[in-house]
Formats: C-alpha cells, structure tokens, sequence
C-alpha cells in the first residue's frame, strides 16, 4: 500500500468504510425481516380453534381442515424461499452500494487532491531561466498555503544566490578581461593557489577538499576561469548559509540566551544587540543576569540597563528567573546573560542547563553561542561539542578584529551544523556589530582585502 496513489489510498479506505456500514445496515434489516416472516410461521402453525371472527380489526383466512397440513407446508417453503431471496437481494444492494460509493469517492478525491497535483507539476516545471514565472499564488490555493509560501521563499533565495553568482563572474570578467591576465589566472588555480589560500586562512584542510574538488572538475571539463573562480567563490557562500538572526513573532516577550566561555564578550554582544533592538526598532528590552561569579560583569551589565532605560535583574535558580521574567511579560526581549566557564567544568555545564531548561515553556527562547574568532581550532571544537549537549544554538563570533585569518568560522560552522548570526570587531556599543557578512567573509577566505 505504501506505493499507492493517495488517490487511491482514500478510496480503497472509504470504499471499506462504506461497505462495512452497508453489511451492517443489511445484516439488521435482514434480522428484522427474517423475525416478523418467522412470527407469521409461527402464526400459521399455532393454528386455533377459537372463533375470533368477531373481532373487527382482525382478518382471518378459513381453510378447511383437510387441507390445513397442505397450506402449511407450501407456507413454509414460500417463507424459506423468500428469506434466501431477501438475504441475496440484500447483499447484491449492499455491494453495489459500496462500488458506487468507491466509484464516487475516487472522483472526488481526485478533484480534491488536483491542486496538490498541480503544485507537482510546478515544481518540475521549475528552471534556473524561471524562477520568477514559477511562484504559485498563495491565495489561489488555501488548502496548500503555508507549502507554498515556503516555496515561494526557497525561489527567492535560490533566485538571490544565481544573482550572487551572475554578478562575481562579472566581477570576475572585468578584472580579468586581458588575455596576458586570463592566461595567469588560469595557470594560479591550476597550482592550487585558492587551495593554499584557505589553508592559509586556518580552513580545515578536509572542508579545503571538499571545496577545491569541485573546481578541479570544472578546470578538467575545460570551462573558462570565470566559471571556476564563481563556483569557488559560490561553493563557499553555500556553505555558510543564509545567517539567521533574532526574529520576533509578536509572542511576548522572547527570551533570548547568551552562553559561551569566559573572555568572549557576551556581555558586551547582548548589550550590542539589545541597543539595535531598543534604539533602532523601538522595542522593549529587559535585561537579567545569572552572572554572579564576576562582580564586575553585573556591574557592567546594570551600566547598559541604565542607558537604555531598561529593567535589569539577578537571578539565580530557574524559578527566580521565570519569576522575573512575569514582571517584564508585555517587553518584547529578555536578554539572558550567563556566565562564563570552562567548557570541562561538568557541574557548571549542568547548572547552565538546568536554567535553559527551566525557562517556563509558555515563552519562546533563542540561544546564541558566543565564540571569539582569535580561539585555536581544537579548543572550539571542545566547546561547540561542550555547548552542544547543554542546548541548541545559533553563532556569534567576536573579536574579528583581533585577528587575520577567519578559517576557524567556516569550520565551526560545518562541524556543528549551527546557523550564523552576528559577527562584532571591537568594543563600541552599540557598534562594532553587524549581523554576519557572508560575502565579506569569502573574500577575506579567498585571499581579498
């Protein structure tokens, strides 16, 4: 049945559905029928020798006495006869009944199902020379709106990264638009000079692999340097994602977390954000903090709250959280400082879930992993594994102006799977932030300045 038609699968299961009702309806009228033809048996065979003909509601037939045991035994073949014709005449109906059922549901059920089979055919229809002619109108099909919202966005950001591409390669055409230029070019990507430029940049030498084979496949199948430095450049954007950032939903308030080691800057981030959303978006923040292990950090934390007018809390269970967070309940954010620790510091990971997890399920959260970009490779390894098991999250990489070389974004980003989010490069608040740049970032990777 798995390889059915849906079609088909909700006829079969209404055609069912129909003749188990019909055979049950049958099977009653049946009975009912066989119990009042068996009272009259019953009647004729309890023949009675008192008179009732004066009885005027009552009709009586007179037979003769010789020929009582005549009537008797023809009556009660018609009886039998009658029954069995009954009986087969009711199961034919019922199966008919159930066919003409099957038959109509099959109809319907493929008028139903014709918008959904129309959106197949969309999707098949869909090329890279039309992906604006491929939208489907969301109101002209109600019972697949939200897919269709869903894949008109997937079209936009499918349409947005061949623009990106277009528009590298015609960057790429003008810097290298000299034959002399053209021929240098190709003989640099034949020594794998991208390739020593990520490692360069500390990229992992399996994800430089994975990225370098494609455009040794390009150069072998004899395409021009345009098309190989695009799906370079195009691999590498690919890869990165789209970054995702606070989004609000109208449910109030979200509370957002800020988790990562010591000396990152998460207190610093959050008051960075939280100053666009206040300032810029005109939206009520509230601040608490759970970092009561650096006098300072509370300090520096209620300096933030002060400028942007802002209630600031210290909590420190789950419940006292929760608690403060119902006297904020009409903000828009609650920006949830934590504090920093060693990433081997079992019971201080397990404090840093407990409060996660004890976020009262009423209220939407969002955790955001602060990570520095000057950490060695191996020691955020630890941490993204570390985090991990405490709460899902998304990545914000700090200090990008402390250092060279941005391969360790990239790796992190591929080996915990994580979505980016914001990337900072100084201390300023409330600059020095911006949500991540992927395009920035691939041509710092692939050697641009």
């Amino acid at each position: 049945m798995k390889k059915m038609s849906l079609q088909w699968r909700l006829t079969i299961i209404t055609t069912l559905f129909i003749a188990v009702i019909c055979g049950c309806l049958t099977l009653f009228l049946y009975k009912n029928g066989v119990y009042y033809i068996d009272l009259l048996q019953d009647t004729v065979d309890a023949q009675s020798d008192e008179d009732n003909s004066e009885e005027a509601d009552e009709i009586y037939i007179n037979i003769p006495d010789d020929k009582w045991d005549d009537f008797a035994d023809d009556f009660s073949i018609q009886v039998y006869n009658n029954k069995a014709d009954y009986k087969k005449r009711s199961l034919l109906f019922s199966t008919l009944l159930a066919l003409l059922g099957g038959v109509a549901t099959y109809f319907l059920s493929g008028h139903v199902l014709k918008p959904l089979r129309n959106f197949s055919d969309k999707i098949e229809e869909v090329q890279a020379q039309n992906l604006a002619d491929s939208r489907i109108e969301e109101n002209e099909v109600k019972e697949l709106n939200r897919l269709s919202v869903s894949y008109n966005r997937m079209l936009e950001r499918l349409s947005e990264a061949f623009e990106v591409q277009r528009q590298f390669t015609a960057n790429a055409a003008h810097e290298f638009r000299t034959p002399l230029s053209l021929m240098q070019v190709q003989l640099d990507l034949y020594n794998s000079t991208e390739h020593r430029t990520l490692l360069e940049n500390d990229v992992n030498e399996k994800y430089v692999n994975q990225i370098m084979d494609e455009a040794e496949k390009v150069l072998h199948n004899g395409s021009s340097v345009d098309s190989i430095l695009s799906n370079v450049y195009q691999k590498l954007i690919l890869k990165f994602d789209q970054p995702q950032t606070i989004e609000l939903t109208g449910k109030k308030p979200k509370v957002i977390f800020f988790i990562g080691p010591t000396g990152v800057g998460k207190t610093t981030t959050l008051a960075k954000i939280a100053s666009r959303y206040k300032v810029d978006k005109e939206k009520k923040v509230a601040f608490l903090t759970a970092d009561t292990y650096r006098i300072a950090a509370t300090e520096q934390l209620r300096i933030y709250a002060n400028i942007l007018d802002a209630p600031m809390s210290i909590i420190y269970t789950p419940e006292e959280m929760n608690d403060a967070i119902a006297r904020v309940s009409e903000y828009d954010l609650v920006f949830v400082d934590t504090a920093g620790f060693s990433h081997r510091n079992e019971a201080q990971c397990q404090d840093m879930k407990k409060l996660i997890d004890g976020l009262d399920e009423a209220y939407e959260k969002e955790v955001y992993l602060v990570l520095s970009a000057t950490t060695k490779y191996k020691d955020l390894l630890e941490i993204a594994d570390t985090y991990k098991e405490i709460a899902n999250y998304k990545l914000i990489f700090t200090k990008l102006d402390e250092t060279i070389t941005y391969g360790n974004i990239l790796n992190i980003k591929l080996y915990s799977g994580a979505k980016l989010s914001y990337m900072t490069s100084g201390q300023n608040v409330p600059d020095d932030i911006e949500v991540f740049d992927t395009q920035k970032i691939v041509k710092q990777l692939l050697g641009g300045r």
